[in-house]
């Protein structure tokens, strides 16, 4: 890949890692200093659904961190923008979607269609 993409994709990682980063410390304070006086026991029980959800959420965003976290080590040592299954490079469309992507689309595919097809055995 041109250098010129590497740093396109280095900085856009890193916007998005920083955006991540920024939203969950701030979702944490939210989360933490909580002073609600819930009056009965249904606003409890809607605030901790509430924060339930949240807690989803900021853990699907703690794997997205990782993942992210990878694909800036993988562009550091010169391994991103390469399939892991096929060594083939990942498209830069494929890129441009899902920045942080392992596989390439080919790959991925049969990958998916192969999953599919064990469930339904």
């Amino acid at each position: 890949m041109e250098p010129e993409k590497l740093e396109f994709f280095r900085n856009l990682l890193n916007d998005r890692l920083r955006a991540l980063l920024e939203e969950a410390g701030a979702e944490l304070r939210e989360l933490t200093d909580d002073k609600e006086n819930l009056a009965d026991a249904i606003d409890f029980a809607a605030m901790e659904s509430s924060r339930e959800f949240t807690l989803r959420l900021r853990d699907r965003e703690r794997i997205l961190i990782r993942k992210i976290q990878d694909a800036l080590r993988r562009l550091e040592e010169g391994e991103y923008g390469y399939c892991e299954n096929c060594g083939e490079e990942i498209g830069e469309k494929r890129l441009m979607a899902r920045p942080v992507a392992t596989w390439c689309i080919d790959c991925k595919t049969e990958a998916e269609r192969l999953e599919r097809r064990s469930w339904s055995s």
